[in-house]
């Protein structure tokens, strides 16, 4: 049921934040921008990135919230003249290509090797209940690394500024992330489940077990990557087992021009909002 399985996502997202966010946190924080930014820019970044990402969730649309606040940090490291770590900047860029990829590749192997073990099991209904089991493992394994990888878009870039306790401040952005789950998941959470390609116990476990790994990867090293952008490479792996017309090619377009579309409007939007404050500000 949708409501057990968001209740799962929330209280694993949660833990995620809190025991395993800190290598994300320090990356947005420090690994962007090379000084620490005033708080009118935090302010200006976080609510930019926060915007794109609000718009696209009422569209149903999966993008990142990781590539709309590296975007937007980018952006008003450039408007308040601080100097912006490129060279981190493109690695971070080179595992958003990569992320998505792996994700499919992964999910493909996972699923023709499951197909295989399933169909050798002579008793269907227990291999359906221990099938059932692995999907909500993949499915907590999942959100408990969308936490600990998305904990530093809620609050990399204010840490610097040294407002309270990291702890605490660790706490109330875990805290946001399962609040976000379980207010506003459930239309994102359709498009990946029912839009892309069909779904049955098998490849969704091979699509979330696929995706988690990825995004466990990229957090071990601090590259935040998008949970969205695995979780929907993934699905396209699964789908491309029973052939490419069983994918929704115009589906998969509109989330790609998403991906593209959100790290540059928000820089772009989050350079301007600064540099216009800047100059009337004086």
């Amino acid at each position: 049921r949708y409501r057990t399985g968001i209740i799962l996502v929330a209280t694993f997202a949660f833990l995620g934040a809190i025991l395993q966010g800190q290598g994300v946190v320090e990356t947005i924080g420090t690994g962007i921008v090379q000084e620490p930014l005033p708080m009118i820019a935090v302010l200006i970044a976080l609510l930019t990135g926060s915007f794109f990402v609000a718009i696209a969730t009422f569209r149903k649309i999966p993008v990142s919230t990781s590539q709309a606040v590296v975007g937007a940090v980018s952006g008003i490291g450039l408007a308040a003249g601080i100097s912006v770590d490129f060279s981190n900047l493109v690695t971070i860029v080179e595992c958003w290509v990569l992320c998505p990829v792996m994700s499919a590749a992964l999910a493909y192997a996972i699923l023709r090797v499951t197909q295989v073990v399933l169909s050798r099991l002579k008793r269907q209904q227990a291999a359906r209940r221990i099938l059932a089991g692995m999907v909500l493992f993949s499915s907590c394994y999942s959100a408990y690394f969308l936490g600990a990888n998305h904990l530093g878009n809620a609050i990399g870039p204010i840490v610097p500024l040294d407002l309270m306790p990291l702890l605490l401040l660790s706490i109330l952005g875990a805290a946001s992330i399962s609040i976000g789950a379980l207010t506003f998941g459930r239309g994102v959470a359709e498009t990946v489940g029912k839009s892309i390609t069909r779904l049955d116990l098998t490849a969704a476990f091979a699509a979330q077990i696929s995706a988690a790994f990825g995004v466990h990867l990229f957090t071990i090293i601090g590259v935040p990557v998008s949970t969205s952008q695995a979780i929907v490479g993934s699905v396209m792996g699964v789908g491309l087992v029973h052939g490419i017309r069983t994918v929704s090619r115009r589906k998969v377009a509109e989330i790609i021009i998403g991906w593209v579309a959100t790290p540059l409007v928000s820089g772009v939007t989050a350079f301007g909002l600064y540099w216009l404050l800047l100059r009337v500000g004086g």
